[in-house]
């Protein structure tokens, strides 16, 4: 165990939206930091690409830093915060850095535990200090501390939910406001929720993915899988999609699941229909939601913000505190020599009941043509929607889908693909059973 002094180091890498929130955040709440674990902090180095952009506080030249691997040879240094973000580059140099000269690292960055997770946190038991990255899923929702210390006792099965505030801001906005994609997530951009350059890793998945393949871990006491799986996003929901939802008493929800089917590992991202009705269905705006189903605890129900600095920051300094009173813990809750490798699920086996919109020329046959090809993939029809642009000579035909398996879906719609009567690559959302 790393002895701590009285009043203990920090220094930040990173001062984006959320680095700067966490520097006046520590500022602001040293005082209360200090009643409630009885030490002292104090900001001793802090570094960032740009040393001139305008920030909301004046920095301090005497501990800024241009390359943030300085530090750790020039400071000492007993808690590091990195919240730059990258999966590789300087976030993997500085943490691996850090936790080589025992010193204590919390990060929310999801992409960097995803991927070299098991890895850092075998260094971090090496050297007895903490790999804390409880900000990495669910904003300000505890929900990696809940299953690790709350839940420990418990045989989790299946954890779902909605991981990523940004994507279910647009989706809520799309059905509120009846306005496109574009225009919400431009919205979404001017109020902070969406990145304002690129957007690409929350619209397309990827992160929630790693936020699924962080919660598996933790869950299920495996090692961080690898395994190809099926991961989408929301960048193919129309307007059109959202409305005809809404007339079926539906939702679409980008849901990451992750879960033992018949003792093998599964995860997976991807746009669900959910009921109007459900609990999951009425998680709106920024929010997230995580629900973990295990025995003996049964079904329990995580909801907070999940977008923006304060949640993210109301993490990070929770992961401080529990370092502060001197909790040195396993980072995935058990020994990294205990955690093993789960045999993946097979996709293909992976079963849904299907939303599929065509977009065809309005003329005869064209229906049968889709009809007899689900019918030659055992798909079978619940429900058409027939809804014909006369002017156009186009027609919209949706159809609802008993459960089939992804393997029939898929063979289906490569062969759809290549009817001349429908205009464009069909839709395919599953339903959330």
């Amino acid at each position: 165990m790393v002895k701590m002094n009285k009043t203990l180091n920090i220094a930040i890498i990173g001062l984006g939206q959320v680095g700067i929130y966490l520097y006046n955040e520590l500022k602001l709440k040293k005082k209360d930091i200090e009643n409630k674990t009885g030490r002292k902090i104090k900001i001793v180095a802090i570094s960032a690409k740009n040393k001139n952009k305008k920030r909301s506080f004046k920095i301090d030249k005497k501990i800024f830093y241009s390359n943030p691997l300085k530090i750790l040879d020039e400071k000492k240094i007993d808690i590091l915060f990195e919240v730059v973000g990258l999966s590789d580059g300087v976030s993997k140099r500085i943490v691996e850095g850090a936790l080589k000269k025992k010193i204590h690292v919390i990060t929310p960055n999801k992409a960097l535990v995803a991927k070299y997770g098991d890895y850092l946190a075998n260094l971090a038991e090496k050297n007895k200090v903490n790999f804390e990255f409880e900000a990495s899923v669910a904003g300000g929702i505890p929900i990696l501390r809940t299953i690790k210390e709350g839940l420990a006792t418990n045989k989790i099965n299946k954890v779902y939910g909605i991981l990523n505030g940004t994507t279910n801001y647009i989706l809520s906005e799309m059905e509120n406001s009846n306005q496109s994609f574009n225009k919400v997530l431009r919205k979404a951009q001017s109020l902070g929720y969406a990145e304002p350059i690129d957007p690409k890793l929350d619209l397309n998945g990827f992160d929630a993915f790693a936020k699924v393949r962080i919660l598996s871990a933790l869950s299920f006491n495996n090692k961080i899988s690898k395994n190809k799986c099926i991961m989408e996003g929301i960048e193919n929901i129309d307007l059109k999609d959202i409305n005809i939802a809404g007339q079926l008493g539906l939702r679409i929800k980008l849901l990451g699941i992750c879960e033992i089917k018949d003792n093998k590992l599964f995860e997976t991202v991807h746009p669900c229909l959910v009921s109007k009705n459900s609990y999951i269905g009425n998680v709106n705006g920024v929010m997230n939601a995580v629900i973990l189903e295990g025995k003996p605890i049964g079904e329990s129900v995580l909801q907070g913000e999940g977008a923006g600095p304060g949640p993210t920051s109301s993490s990070l300094l929770s992961d401080l505190l529990s370092i502060l009173r001197g909790n040195i813990k396993k980072p995935f809750g058990v020994s990294s020599s205990k955690r093993k490798k789960i045999e993946n699920f097979n996709n293909n086996n992976y079963t849904n009941s299907l939303y599929l919109r065509f977009e065809v020329k309005d003329k005869p046959g064209v229906l049968s043509s889709i009809t007899n090809n689900l019918a030659k993939h055992k798909i079978s029809i619940q429900r058409i929607i027939q809804t014909p642009d006369k002017k156009n000579k186009r027609a919209t035909i949706v159809i609802i889908t008993h459960k089939t398996s992804e393997l029939n879906s898929k063979n289906c719609l490569n062969l759809l693909k290549k009817n001349k009567n429908i205009t464009k690559y069909p839709i395919l959302i599953r339903l959330y059973n």
